[in-house]
């Protein structure tokens, strides 16, 4: 399988036990939908298979996984840190008002004490959130999506409403 066949969904973390059991990390953000019978995970730039024969799902975005080639510690140590992915044809389908962050790249940004700031350029999902970056008077501006900061999405006319903190586009401004 190619790396533009499938989707990231984590990284293992750590390994847990002596008979090979070990922890994804998801970052994939509605991970409960996924089918985890088989992960491909990326080995020196080949996604390579591991058939699931045992799995628990936590709510903290975190599973911990038993594979079928894998029988002890040393074998799943040498997946710690590295990426897993599925297929394209296992991506959960979304219901078409389902609205997630990664939809606004492209959306103006418009604050409400500096006015335009511009489109947003791509949307970086880190472990706790998602942060969007605009370029601004020619500075990469970096800013969290959260619920703090933003007063409204316009999807119609693409534009996300927002009131950034004081201070956060001066510091980027002032580099």
């Amino acid at each position: 399988m190619k790396q533009e066949e499938a989707f990231y969904i984590g990284y293992f973390t750590k390994t847990k036990g002596l008979k090979g059991e070990i922890q994804l990390f998801f970052e994939f953000e509605n991970y409960e939908d996924l089918e985890l019978d088989v992960l491909f995970v990326d080995i020196n730039g080949k996604l390579v298979p591991f058939f699931v024969s045992k799995l628990k799902v936590y709510p903290n975005s975190t599973a911990l996984f038993y594979f079928d080639d894998i029988e002890h510690i040393d074998d799943a140590q040498k997946l710690v840190k590295k990426k897993a992915y599925l297929p394209l044809t296992k991506m959960p389908v979304r219901e078409d008002d389902e609205f997630e962050f990664k939809d606004l790249k492209g959306f103006l940004v418009s604050d409400e004490n500096h006015g335009e700031i511009g489109e947003i350029l791509e949307v970086i999902e880190y472990p706790q959130q998602f942060v969007a970056t605009v370029l601004y008077k020619e500075k990469e501006i970096l800013f969290p999506l959260n619920e703090d900061f933003i007063l409204e999405i316009d999807d119609e006319e693409n534009v996300l409403y927002v009131e950034l903190p004081d201070g956060l586009i001066d510091l980027y401004l002032d580099k």
